[in-house]
């Protein structure tokens, strides 16, 4: 049997790369690289230059939204006193001790300033819309778990991660190459981001019975577990079909690439219907997370092929 990524890890020095490394959740930030990856294999298939230093600073910029919104997850949570010994989830660097939370504040901070960097030769090549949606972006970071009512307290945490590592992330990258996208384009951003809000149905189904106790409410914590595994299911299949309304609207018959990866969303769904409650869902939240990247990747090179050959 395979063990749960929630094993104990008491052999983590405090400070060391691996505590830095709970609270950053490497394997996560694929969820911030693929709408990047994505939106350049469309603007590149749509005649637009890509220009190679652009495309660094928004895979860059991007993951550094995600390392910021781990982060601040970590620290705030354990602020609010949320990690008891109830719960199954991921452990939280600050919770065991592994980290400071002002270490962890310290590092939010020179992620911000960052971000501040990396805008600036964004904004000098592509214009003011930059600065604009980076400073969404770290303010919906900064929200998920911090300020007075965090965005993690209520039933719009997969509505904001469907909104900003999908909407946003895609077709603000695609405008640093080309403007602003075409129908296809946001098709293509809703499809990523519905994934990537599908991680979060995992996270926080498996964590509905501890969230509502806690005085958290996520959608599966508000309206129970059935019409979290609807949402689930939703977010799931739903790419798929805008891939092939993307593909239609393109005559763009490589954009259907993603396709292959059905029978993975019908395992995913089964198991998440059959899996025990507990720490059997962590390994389906990595699954999903695998997903998306299967999806993006296909989909990005659907594009890359479509422009190769012509079709």
């Amino acid at each position: 049997m395979r063990t749960s990524p929630t094993a104990p890890r008491d052999d983590i020095a405090p400070g060391s790369l691996r505590a830095w490394a709970v609270a950053i959740r490497p394997k996560t930030l694929w969820i911030a690289a693929v709408p990047v990856g994505v939106a350049t294999s469309l603007a590149w298939m749509h005649g637009a230059p890509i220009v190679p230093w652009v495309a660094a600073l928004a895979f860059a910029a991007s993951i550094l939204m995600q390392v910021i919104t781990n982060l601040q997850n970590d620290v705030g949570y354990t602020a609010r006193g949320l990690e008891t010994g109830k719960r199954v989830g991921l452990p939280r660097a600050t919770a065991h001790g592994w980290l400071t939370p002002a270490e962890v504040r310290r590092a939010i901070a020179a992620g911000v300033a960052g971000a501040v960097a990396i805008g600036a030769p964004l904004t000098l090549h592509a214009g003011p819309v930059v600065p604009v949606v980076g400073a969404a972006s770290v303010l919906a970071a900064l929200a998920y778990m911090g300020g007075p009512r965090p965005i993690a307290y209520t039933p719009f945490g997969e509505l904001t991660v469907f909104a900003f590592f999908g909407v946003v992330a895609v077709v603000g990258t695609y405008y640093l190459y080309a403007g602003v996208g075409g129908p296809s384009v946001w098709l293509a951003a809703a499809a990523i981001g519905s994934h990537a809000a599908a991680v979060l149905a995992v996270n926080n189904h498996r964590d509905a019975e501890h969230d509502r106790r806690t005085g958290r409410h996520t959608f599966a914590a508000c309206w129970g577990k059935d019409a979290s595994a609807k949402l689930y299911a939703a977010s799931l299949w739903a790419p798929f079909a805008l891939a092939m309304a993307a593909s239609g609207l393109e005559r763009a018959p490589w954009l259907l690439l993603p396709l292959a990866l059905l029978p993975m969303a019908r395992r995913l769904q089964a198991d998440f219907a059959n899996v025990p409650p507990g720490p059997a869902f962590n390994l389906l939240l990595f699954r999903t997370v695998k997903l998306e990247l299967g999806f993006g990747g296909l989909l990005a090179a659907g594009a890359l092929l479509q422009r190769a050959v012509g079709a």
